[in-house]
């Protein structure tokens, strides 16, 4: 197995990337940290040939630790900082996002960001979309060397490399319980050769030694984020009686190879060829397990380890969604089991205007409305009526060729005019779709099952020439809410 895998011209990692997540959890309770003596418990990692560290501008002093860090070791070109961007749900502008990048590298005390991942909230606001593109324009200025994302699902990360981004990775949970990488991921990634940064392959210490045959833990008793959190995926993937299973095979694997069920189950998770790198949390000055790390690196399956794990892994319940979704709709799966850790509100795409006791309207604000006279939609008595809607976003055509990626943005904006009028998805009762192009109408047809799954509308679908050039799809909606 190759150790080092590279990602762009500009970014190279180990096949392990060390993640600085716990320092939140060591500073909780207002408890602080000397900053430039935990930077140094990094140079260890460093002398192992680990040269990959990720944070985010949530993880309490990360940001700030780590580039002490690498400042502290000038003559080293290697060192790599991997950093997220998780801005509030609404509006996003040029300014924002430069603010932040600059309020990255402050803490950082760099000149460029090696590589900066976006998460969105909620891909029905193109706010999401308005960041990346932005951050295209600080990628070509130097301030950024690279762009990522986290938590995306499959349809979105496809959206985003469809319409130009240059996007080189996609962060997410994936574990031997956690799958969801291996479903529609897998295609865009194949497609468009971006690869993936794999958390939770540990399931925040779960998958060790030190759990194997104990009894399930309540979740008031843990002490970490991480372990609240991945005990909601235990149970989602089938309870506890099944995870020690899973334990049982791991070890059986590990003792064979003379190693731990930590090691067994992260190196599994680089068998998807689409992973560049596990990711694995350390609470620095406190334990390293860096002689494990090197370990893992060198291990080697055999064919019936595969087999074997693959065998015990199918009895497993599938985690629901799609890969990111435990942080956009239930079930939630994060350490409080909704999103009160995260957000406070969610804001409302479109605003509604008023025009009578009975009917309200939302606009998208594209120049289609303004120039032909017509609203997104129209809410009357308990009726919303959505216009035919292209994949536009204020001047630009987003999805380029792929019309997938363009039928799943038509369906956002959809969601988007439904849910500012009080409804949702679910209140759809008949769709129709207009391609321009008979010969996409599978790619289309696909995305729109995806996203109406267990809905189902009434739906016709017909080829017709759309008006305005590069649009491959239009599609209008009726709702009604009970």
């Amino acid at each position: 197995m190759d150790k080092i895998v590279k990602l762009s011209a500009s970014l190279s990692t180990p096949r392990l990337i060390i993640g600085l997540w716990q320092i939140a959890d060591m500073e909780r309770k207002n408890k602080q940290l000397d900053l430039a003596k935990t930077a140094t418990h990094m140079d260890s990692y460093l002398k192992a040939g680990f040269t990959t560290f990720d944070m985010a501008d949530h993880y309490g002093s990360s940001e700030i630790i780590a580039g002490i860090f690498k400042n502290n070791h000038p003559e080293n070109k290697s060192i790599r900082l991997l950093t997220k961007w998780v801005p509030k749900p609404g509006p996003i502008d040029k300014k924002k996002v430069r603010e932040a990048i600059e309020t990255a590298l402050q803490r950082m005390q760099q000149e460029s960001i090696d590589l900066i991942q976006f998460h969105a909230w909620l891909y029905a606001d193109p706010s999401w979309l308005d960041a990346l593109f932005y951050l295209k324009e600080l990628k070509e200025e130097g301030l950024v060397q690279n762009i990522g994302v986290t938590n995306f699902d499959a349809h979105h990360l496809r959206i985003a490399l469809a319409s130009g981004i240059p996007i080189v990775s996609n962060q997410i949970s994936h574990s031997v319980i956690d799958r969801r990488a291996l479903i529609a991921m897998k295609e865009v990634c194949e497609q468009y050769k971006v690869q993936l940064f794999a958390y939770g392959t540990l399931l925040g210490g779960f998958l060790s030694d030190r759990w194997l045959g104990v009894e399930e833990p309540q979740i008031e008793t843990l002490s970490t984020w991480s372990q609240m959190k991945y005990i909601r995926f235990i149970e989602a993937s089938g309870g506890w009686h099944l995870f020690q299973e899973i334990l049982e095979t791991l070890n059986r694997i590990a003792q064979k190879h003379k190693t731990s069920i930590a090691n067994i189950a992260s190196r599994f998770v680089l068998e998807n060829p689409n992973v560049a790198a596990v990711i694995i949390g350390a609470r620095l000055g406190e334990n390293s397990h860096i002689k494990a790390h090197t370990e893992l690196l060198n291990i080697t399956f055999e064919e019936d380890d595969i087999q074997t794990l693959e065998k015990v892994i199918s009895k497993l319940t599938p985690i629901p969604g799609n890969c990111g979704d435990e942080y956009r709709k239930p079930p939630f799966l994060t350490a409080s089991g909704d999103l009160s850790h995260h957000l406070e509100t969610i804001p409302s795409v479109y605003p509604k205007v008023k025009q009578s006791q009975q009917r309200e309207q939302v606009y998208s604000g594209t120049v289609w409305e303004s120039f032909a006279g017509y609203s997104r939609a129209v809410k009357k008595g308990n009726r919303i009526v959505v216009s035919g809607t292209t994949a536009t976003h204020k001047n630009k055509v987003i999805g380029g060729d792929d019309a997938a990626a363009q039928t799943h943005f038509v369906i956002d904006k959809i969601e988007a005019a439904i849910s500012s009028l009080g409804g949702s998805l679910k209140d759809v009762v008949r769709t129709r779709i207009f391609v321009n192009d008979i010969n996409d109408w599978e790619l289309v047809a696909k995305a729109h099952g995806i996203r109406f799954k267990n809905i189902d509308p009434a739906n016709t679908l017909v080829e017709a020439k759309l008006v305005g050039k590069g649009y491959k799809v239009e599609i209008e909606a009726e709702a009604i809410l009970d």
